[in-house]
């Protein structure tokens, strides 16, 4: 990314949301565990804690980091639901600063006249709903130093991976000027991680990054649709024990059908994480593998 310049991170193509119909109830499971995923896609920004990864990387922050989100809506504008992804991902911005021990510093933009319009175009945000009467924008730049990057629009089919996105680019900009020393995981990838990549993006030179982290997040939701369907199952099965035991009133079986549920849910809670991990590390190692392929080039 060149220093003076800010880059815009798109959100996954639509048609990714035909793939998560059978994740309605998946995501379920996972509010009821109180953690990283809610209730249905829309609603999946964390509120009970961040993953683990983002923790690590909000703890070695080695630069202050400014966010400006922007989040001019209106009523007669925008729907309800809408307004709530906004308020989840201002929950979720409050999160990232409250781990950062001060290093990010947070500017929100709520009110929707002219000079905050022309402001957020002027940041590279994306204006939408100009059908509707004034132009809305929802999304957020980060910027350290001369570092800057624009999510130009939020939207809710985003909101699975959003945490993960925001804590790369928050570590891309906040980097200091000798780059740290990547993980084990991204220095030396296990075959698997380097099989997936060569398997969605077969010529990684002729491919832009922007365009492969556009695939791997195809990949993350066809893999969040297909977990949800299992989900889906699982989590059916488990509260239909919980209802047989209500009827049969035992409280010792209610009981272990109950711990039963829980175990199914934190089971699936956690193998949505390791897919949003694989996610991450999938984009960072395609970007090591293209540098590589660049310098060889040269």
């Amino acid at each position: 990314m060149k220093a003076n310049q800010a880059n815009s991170v798109n959100p996954p193509h639509k048609a990714s949301r035909r793939l998560l119909p059978g994740g309605a109830f998946f995501l379920l499971g996972v509010l009821l565990t109180g953690i990283w995923f809610h209730k249905q896609p829309n609603n999946a920004v964390a509120t009970a804690g961040l993953a683990a990864p983002t923790q690590r990387m909000l703890s070695e922050l080695p630069a202050p980091v400014g966010i400006r989100f922007y989040s001019l809506l209106t009523e007669n504008n925008d729907s309800a639901s809408l307004r709530d992804f906004a308020s989840r991902v201002s929950t979720l911005l409050d999160a990232l600063q409250a781990g950062s021990a001060g290093k990010i510093q947070i500017t929100r933009i709520n009110t929707a006249n002219e000079a905050n319009r022309t402001a957020a175009g002027t940041d590279g945000l994306q204006a939408f709903n100009l059908d509707k009467g004034d132009a809305c924008f929802l999304g957020l730049t980060i910027a350290s130093g001369k570092n800057k990057e624009a999510f130009a629009r939020l939207q809710p089919e985003w909101e699975p991976a959003l945490e993960y996105d925001l804590a790369r680019a928050i570590s891309r900009v906040g980097a200091a000027a000798a780059p740290p020393k990547p993980a084990p995981e991204i220095a030396k990838p296990s075959p698997e991680i380097i099989t997936s990549i060569n398997r969605l993006i077969p010529d990684v030179a002729a491919t832009p990054v922007a365009t492969a982290n556009q695939i791997f997040h195809d990949d993350f939701m066809k893999q969040c649709g297909e977990a949800g369907a299992e989900m889906e199952a699982q989590i059916n099965a488990a509260q239909q024990k919980v209802v047989q035991a209500q009827e049969n009133g035992s409280e010792a079986e209610l009981e272990a059908a109950k711990k039963n549920l829980s175990e199914v849910q934190l089971a699936q809670a956690d193998k949505v994480r390791q897919i949003a991990a694989r996610l991450q590390i999938q984009m960072a190692v395609f970007q090591r593998m293209k540098s590589s392929v660049t310098n060889t080039v040269h």
